[in-house]
């Protein structure tokens, strides 16, 4: 990356503003504008999420928000209530009281003399929701918003549950959130009011992997701030980023074909990353689409931010199974408009474990009979899946899948003869029945090469009682034939001649996704079923160097005080048939230079099951956070672990809170919620 220092505008930073919400509570912000702001009023930028501005998120924000403001905007970033500096507790995530609370921080930066009126949002992750969530509210001063790894669906397309299956990740957010919402603010901030703010917190803490698993169906829950149920509700333009190894790859392309206000697509290889700081790369010059962005929504440039395609993808090349890349070799591709007349559904039959292009299986021959297939996957399929969204530290990109594979039904194709390239989201229609009420599938597609490695495409999970939806599952009446969708994510991906492509079906995909409460025997009935890719002819044009190359200003200066350890391990026990993940993510200790202060942050996160005892997963999710400046000296400690038997889910969370090297707070949760046909 390029670092830039001499940008058009000098600034200022400011770093805890005080910004008063209607109940009294006051959010802290930091602010980075133009000198010349006195005088000349520019509009105003707002990135809005729970991770600490003043430490954990510093470093990524010194690299964009004083470039963005260098080019001549007040950027904001503020704390949401209850975490970082700012006062008041966070409950759970994207409440009603956050959206109104983003709404009165976006009045009050239009109402200041610095700003020109006009208000902008942006953000990753939970800052992107949190910008897609408050353009649907139509708060007067927003004119555009920029977003990045994000979703508009909160039910079946976050780490909580996917096509109706309990992710693994619906425990490790918690954790997360977990610790987040329990950590001090800084005194050097918020004066001698802080342990007061902070002990606030540790009384209100909850684990929220309860209030999630409270929420198994899609109900209002969930439905409340998911704009996809009501995409003309946002009516601000949209520029929507996200990456093909992240797990939000879906909601870009949702967002071009639904949304009727200017809008724009990118996705890169990228896991979960702002592009700039994009991996596996190739990062991109972002930033500077994003000011492009800014100066023709918020100041009227006629700068051409509307023109080349709607949607620009990186269309990924063959590459060997690897849990992590540096890069993604590759080729920017564009497309006018979403869905693209471009791109072409071709279907390809399931028959006696091939794939074979429909149009190419003649049903008067006897190996294109249908056939029926049954299968009963171990719980160990899927110890190589890799993580739900890969943050690509430590390395949690799937492996090889072969081992995978053993435990699955496999169909593939001949060697393809020609490259076939896939853009959009495959899918697999399926005739199944199965021998127990509730049963799960997951579908992987593999690129195989001619050594018979198996790199891992995309894939897609289905709680069989969700195959009509959501809303209100259907058990299964064992026995008796069943037709379901499995929707897999979008990517992509090219497959060169001489490889094939290989469909994977397995009954579990532990510990990605949560297993059924028993082993299930699933029936294929092949005669209807099909996967159907969404192709794009080689033949359609490239984007011939869209990009410039990644810049931002000078990060913030830090010292390692103790190293970083990452570890991601899988071990298995063939005395007791013990399987275990193990996934160690320790930044060690951080001294934030300017602050003078010492961060320490440990995770680790564990997954374990016993032979193929669909009652034996148990998750756990430890967090340690420490801040020490001076007499300062403040620890967090969090655990939540989360078992099942075959009726309910158990959740056993412990909370306690040091200060001084003495235990000032102690809490413990043990609490069973029903399982829902899940």
């Amino acid at each position: 990356m390029r670092h830039i220092e001499n940008l058009p505008h000098t600034t200022r930073q400011e770093d805890h503003v005080r910004i008063p919400m209607p109940d009294g509570v006051h959010l802290s912000a930091r602010v980075w504008r133009p000198v010349s702001s006195d005088d000349s009023p520019v509009p105003a930028i707002l990135e809005y999420i729970p991770y600490r501005k003043g430490d954990l998120s510093s470093v990524r924000d010194s690299i964009h928000h004083p470039y963005i403001a260098g080019h001549g905007y007040a950027c904001v970033r503020v704390d949401l209530r209850g975490t970082g500096d700012s006062e008041g507790v966070l409950a759970d995530e994207y409440l009603e009281v956050e959206q109104s609370d983003a709404e009165a921080v976006l009045d009050w930066l239009a109402a200041r003399p610095w700003c020109d009126g006009t208000t902008g949002m942006m953000g990753i992750s939970w800052g992107a929701f949190a910008a897609l969530q408050v353009a649907a509210r139509r708060p007067p001063s927003l004119r555009a918003i920029v977003i990045s790894s994000f979703t508009d669906d909160r039910y079946s397309d976050d780490m909580h549950y996917m096509g109706g299956a309990m992710l693994s990740d619906n425990l490790a957010e918690a954790g997360t959130m977990f610790a987040y919402a329990t950590c001090p603010p800084d005194p050097s901030a918020v004066g001698e009011r802080w342990r007061e703010m902070w002990h606030e917190r540790l009384e209100a803490a909850e684990p929220w992997v309860l209030n999630w698993l409270r929420h198994q169906r899609r109900d209002s829950y969930w439905r409340h701030a998911s704009v996809c149920e009501d995409y003309t509700a946002v009516r601000c333009p949209v520029l929507a980023s996200s990456g093909w190894a992240d797990g939000y790859s879906n909601a870009v392309t949702r967002l071009l074909a639904h949304l009727d206000v200017p809008r724009k697509g990118l996705i890169g290889p990228w896991s979960h990353k702002y592009p700039h700081l994009g991996e596996p790369g190739p990062a991109i010059g972002y930033l500077q689409e994003v000011v492009r962005w800014w100066d023709h929504w918020l100041k009227g440039a006629d700068n051409g931010a509307m023109d080349g395609p709607m949607l620009r993808a990186w269309m990924q090349d063959s590459v060997p199974p690897s849990t992590s890349y540096e890069d993604r070799p590759g080729r920017w591709v564009g497309e006018p408009a979403w869905p693209s007349k471009h791109v072409h559904d071709t279907a390809y039959a399931l028959r006696s474990r091939h794939l074979t292009a429909e149009d190419e299986a003649p049903d008067d021959e006897p190996f294109f009979d249908a056939g029926i297939q049954t299968l009963k996957s171990p719980l160990s399929v899927g110890q190589f899946a890799g993580k739900w969204a890969s943050y690509n530290a430590p390395p949690d990109l799937p492996y090889d899948q072969r081992e995978e594979d053993g435990g699955s039904l496999v169909y593939e194709t001949e060697p393809l003869t020609e490259r076939l390239e896939i853009l959009g989201a495959p899918r697999v229609e399926l005739a199944v029945s199965a021998d127990q009420p509730v049963a799960m599938v997951a579908a992987r597609l593999s690129d195989v090469a001619p050594d018979g490695s198996a790199t891992r495409v995309t894939y897609g999970v289905l709680n069989l009682t969700r195959r009509d939806g959501s809303d209100e599952p259907a058990l299964l009446d064992p026995g008796q034939l069943h037709r379901a969708t499995v929707h897999l994510n979008g990517v992509a991906q090219a497959f060169p001649p001489g490889h094939r492509v290989r469909l994977s079906l397995s009954t579990s995909y532990w510990p990605l996704a949560w297993p059924p409460p028993r082993p299930t025997l699933l029936t294929v009935h092949e005669q209807p079923c099909r996967l159907v890719l969404p192709v794009r002819p080689t033949g359609e044009p490239d984007i011939p160097a869209p990009f410039e190359a990644p810049e931002g200003t000078t990060p913030i200066t830090t010292t390692q005080v103790t190293l970083p350890e990452q570890r991601w391990e899988v071990s298995r026990d063939l005395i007791d048939y013990g399987a275990a993940l193990n996934i160690v993510k320790d930044r060690g200790t951080v001294h934030y230079d300017a602050m003078d202060l010492d961060v320490g942050c440990r995770v680790h996160e564990r997954y374990t099951s016993i032979a193929d005892d669909f009652t034996s997963p148990a998750g756990e999710a430890t967090w340690t956070m420490s801040f020490r400046r001076e007499e300062w000296n403040v620890q967090v400690r969090t655990s939540t672990t989360l078992t099942c038997d075959t009726e309910e889910f158990h959740v056993n969370a412990t909370l306690d809170a040091y200060e001084g090297g003495r235990r000032v707070a102690s809490r413990t949760w043990n609490e069973s919620v029903p399982r829902d046909a899940l």
